[in-house]
């Protein structure tokens, strides 16, 4: 399957699309695109490759590494108590969620969201999951806003994924 290597003209792309289609639309910076590779690395592994699909005002991520389908990103934003929170969802190809990765978090409190020990409870969820605070996944003392709202964008992510992937666009 042919597509795009991301250190090529892919990610100014990705870049520029990175903001999630729910309104109102937040005006967050760009994502460096080193953070978006090495993030993409850690989840899929080396050698990966990808192809962007624009849906409905969102940019979709297919990765590959040869010509085995590795699954599906996407770079979204979500505003946390001032600023807006950048973050990826990938998912296998199932979309069963690989990984969530905090991308940029601008915030002076909350940061503990990007830590390793708070994402992890997002592996192996899917669109089916209800993700509520308190549930299925944990809150964080003194990052209350930022917990909810990684959370809420993740669940949106999950469902508008499965959506896509029903109706045959993925």
């Amino acid at each position: 399957m042919p597509g795009v290597k991301l250190h090529g003209g892919l990610l100014p792309l990705l870049l520029a699309a990175s903001l999630s289609p729910a309104p109102p639309p937040l005006e967050a910076q760009s994502v460096p695109a080193r953070k978006l590779m090495a993030s993409l690395e850690r989840v899929y592994g080396k050698g990966l490759r990808a192809d962007s699909l624009a849906l409905d005002g969102a940019t979709v991520l297919r990765v590959w590494r040869n010509d085995s389908a590795l699954g599906f990103a996407q770079v979204r934003d979500v505003m946390g108590k001032d600023q807006p929170i950048t973050y990826l969802v990938a998912t296998d190809t199932a979309l069963v969620l690989r990984d969530i990765d905090i991308l940029v978090y601008r915030e002076p409190y909350g940061g503990e969201v990007a830590y390793e020990a708070w994402r992890k409870q997002f592996r192996g969820r899917d669109a089916r999951d209800s993700l509520v605070v308190g549930r299925q996944i944990r809150g964080i003392s003194g990052a209350t806003i930022s917990v909810n709202a990684v959370t809420l964008g993740v669940r949106q992510s999950l469902r508008q994924l499965a959506e896509w992937h029903r109706a045959g666009r993925l």
